[in-house]
């Protein structure tokens, strides 16, 4: 006799919503900062809106926000129907989502304040650090416990990501923050030098490894078999990608640091883990794009598989272009360019948003009892959109990243720099508008998405969205 499991969906469509709001919100902000680098005054001279408090603003709004509660939202919804329980704790699960987004509003509060703890990625003043590690313990929690008490022995290859991305996340977290407050909006970070750079950027990088990359493997590994209706490609490879990108990962945070002040043989170090770091990536891509063997033909009537198909293969370009910009030779012309800018981009457009944007549409109407989106043609659109900005905003960066490093290291006989830094920015000023023209395409898809989850929503009967959508569990 077959038992029924009732699902949590709430905490799971607060999430998902939330994605989206936060994902126009990040994405705007970061049109914002665009055009001020090709009008400098549009700031109108007040300090809230200049460039330097709002590009962190940008940061962490599109990562944490955005990402983070598309990493909430598709956890949470895959480790119900992976484990066929519901949730550890309904309170805690709320907890996550309400602590969750006082953190993300503290963050737009006090960033364009000028508060701030100065070290990329973990700006956030002491207070929100310390809100960020409780919320995330319960998210751990929540999430491990779900996993004790499920009711198969097996534990689905999206799991393992998932719960890679939460305990290691965790663990950056606290070490990187770990600071002396002075007031309730300053303190100190216990580390200092050379040490307190090494500390950031093993946290830096694999922030971008783990929360930007592991936990949306995890997205991948769940949705694209479901979305293809077809099992993933190879098993036996999806833990081979598990294992040998959660090793080698940790160690490539120096590729930042090339040609400073800590130690080179830190530096090469670094690049030669991050050079390995292809293999698994490459893995991992082939593995997602593989599923599709014997169903390519729904590339064609399924956009929303091509936002995950699309999706994968940007995560292949980026995962070839990092360990290509971490050897020292390449990276003596990549750094400090906006080469770096494209690159970042070409994952955060092209394989982050493209994945969970992929992600929030094939769980949306399930989670309202619905076979479908209210319209495909909309989804349609969006992808052209989403697709055509990201090559856009990724390419102008790239020109300019390159010409911009080939210019700084042109010398004159007498040894003088050919090229000032105005003139260099002058010839980098028409990609700065194409990159512009690019994310603005890009946020305009943002908006189809918002429209069309609404119109979802209105579709679903009444009483379905009040209650938690059931599916059998095995007996």
């Amino acid at each position: 006799m077959s038992q029924t499991t009732t699902y949590n969906d709430k905490v799971v469509r607060q999430f998902a919503l939330v994605t989206v709001i936060w994902g126009i919100v990040g994405m705007v902000v970061g049109v914002f900062i665009a055009a001020q680098l090709i009008w400098p005054g549009l700031g109108w001279e007040i300090s809230w809106l200049s460039y330097g408090r709002l590009r962190p603003l940008h940061t962490n709004a599109v990562i944490f926000a955005f990402g983070g509660s598309a990493l909430f939202a598709t956890s949470y919804y895959c480790v119900q129907r992976t484990c066929h329980v519901r949730l550890f704790s309904d309170k805690l699960a709320a907890f996550t989502f309400w602590g969750w987004q006082a953190v993300i509003v503290g963050a737009a509060i006090s960033l364009p304040a000028g508060h701030t703890m100065g070290k990329e990625y973990a700006e956030l003043i002491w207070p929100l650090a310390v809100l960020v590690a409780v919320v995330w313990v319960a998210y751990a929690i929540v999430f491990f416990g779900t996993i004790v008490k499920r009711k198969v022995k097996h534990i689905y290859v999206a799991n393992w990501f998932f719960g890679a991305f939460i305990l290691t996340v965790a663990v950056l977290h606290i070490v990187n923050n770990l600071a002396i407050p002075t007031g309730l909006l300053h303190s100190y970070p216990i580390y200092s030098g050379a040490v307190d750079a090494m500390v950031q950027w093993w946290y830096g990088h694999n922030a971008v490894g783990f929360f930007l990359t592991a936990g949306f493997l995890g997205m991948m590994y769940y949705f694209v078999p479901k979305q293809a209706g077809r099992p993933i490609y190879s098993y036996r490879l999806s833990i081979v990608h598990f294992w040998s990108l959660i090793a080698i990962y940790m160690w490539a945070g120096p590729h930042h640091l090339h040609y400073t002040a800590v130690p080179d043989w830190v530096q090469t170090l670094g690049m030669l883990f991050s050079v390995m770091l292809l293999a698994p990536s490459w893995g991992g891509m082939i593995n997602g794009i593989m599923t599709l063997s014997g169903a390519w033909h729904k590339l064609r009537t399924d956009p929303i598989l091509r936002f995950m198909i699309v999706a994968l293969s940007f995560y292949g370009i980026a995962t070839f272009e990092g360990p290509m910009m971490s050897i020292k030779t390449v990276n003596a012309l990549s750094h400090y360019t906006d080469w770096t800018v494209g690159h970042v981009h070409a994952g955060a457009l092209g394989w982050v948003a493209m994945i969970s944007i992929g992600a929030i549409y094939s769980l949306w109407p399930r989670l309202f009892g619905l076979d479908g989106m209210y319209s495909t043609r909309l989804i349609e659109w969006h992808f052209w959109v989403s697709t055509i900005g990201t090559v856009l905003y990724i390419v102008a960066m790239w020109i300019a990243g390159v010409m911009q490093g080939l210019m700084w290291r042109t010398f004159n006989e007498d040894g003088t720099l050919t090229y000032t830094f105005v003139e260099v920015l002058q010839f980098t000023y028409p990609y700065y508008g194409l990159r512009l023209f690019g994310g603005i395409v890009f946020t305009s898809g943002m908006f189809f998405m918002v429209y069309n989850m609404y119109k979802t929503w209105q579709m679903a009967p009444k009483k379905d969205i009040e209650v938690s959508v059931s599916e059998p569990a095995k007996a």
